[in-house]
């Protein structure tokens, strides 16, 4: 069982930055790949960033690349997501997510794969 709470949104203007954090439970938390999903009012829940269990492969939504970080560590449990140049378009909850597969290489994307969810936190960026 993982638990997982996030951090770090708010309100920001365009072009800003926010880091979001993503604290993990328990001793497995080294062996989940691990995804930074987002849904915006209306809309359905999408992935924006995912890294695999050992940090090793990184996957970014077209939306994003260039401007988003995922990054983790396993010595905190924590999983991270630096967010550059935010756009209005951005603003949406944000969730973190555990997934139990363990790859070197292969970074699962989709909602399914992710057996463990967070609350979310929400991000609003002003024009």
């Amino acid at each position: 069982q993982v638990q997982l709470v996030e951090s770090g949104g708010g309100l920001v203007q365009a072009g800003g930055s926010l880091r979001l954090s993503c604290a993990a439970s328990g001793r497995t938390f080294s062996s989940y790949a691990m995804g930074w999903f987002r849904q915006a009012p209306g809309k359905e829940r999408e992935l924006a960033a995912a890294i695999t269990w050992s940090g090793g492969s990184t996957y970014y939504a077209d939306s994003v690349k260039g401007r988003f970080t995922i990054s983790r560590d396993n010595g905190k449990n924590t999983v991270y997501l630096q967010m550059n140049s935010l756009k209005p378009e951005d603003t949406a909850v944000y969730y973190c997510a555990a997934d139990s597969y363990q790859s070197w290489s292969y970074v699962p994307r989709e909602t399914a794969d992710y057996d463990y969810w967070g609350q979310g936190t929400q991000v609003t960026v002003s024009s």
